[in-house]
């Protein structure tokens, strides 16, 4: 997995906490980190510089932004509101919805293959292809192309 995928995996797993805990964003990141599995060798986990860095910037920028994130998120999900959506796709949307928004350095199509491939791996059958489509409309509303 490569540095960004990383990152996001980890991100992804910080908002959730989030949503979940209320909790703000510094605490959640440092008990994330703190809880992260160690070897018999190690004091500290290894984890690559790159990847918590966009890991951390995702979170405290998601954490910032929530409010205009969400209603990017409302605007582009057609009749659904986000109290009713799963936690996990609700999750993977923030996060893509912030990148989209933030990140113009990370490619639109880059961000939603990876938010589809989160949503896939951790939500249902349908979690796919509802955050494509929900990350698609976000990236119109916010100029961002798409194209492949």
């Amino acid at each position: 997995m490569g540095i960004r995928s990383s990152g996001r995996e980890a991100a992804f797993q910080m908002i959730f906490a989030l949503d979940t805990c209320g909790d703000d964003s510094d605490f959640v990141i440092n008990r994330y980190w703190r809880a992260l599995p160690f070897s018999e060798e190690e004091t500290e986990y290894e984890l690559h510089p790159e990847t918590k860095a966009y890991a951390e910037a995702c979170v405290a920028g998601y954490a910032e932004r929530a409010g205009e994130i969400d209603e990017k998120i409302q605007a582009a999900s057609l009749n659904w509101r986000l109290e009713r959506m799963t936690r996990i796709d609700r999750t993977v949307l923030r996060l893509g919805a912030y990148e989209l928004l933030a990140r113009p350095d990370v490619p639109a199509a880059v961000i939603i293959d990876e938010a589809v491939e989160l949503a896939k791996r951790y939500g249902t059958g349908e979690s796919g292809a509802f955050v494509n489509g929900v990350l698609d409309r976000v990236a119109q509303i916010a100029g961002r192309s798409t194209t492949r």
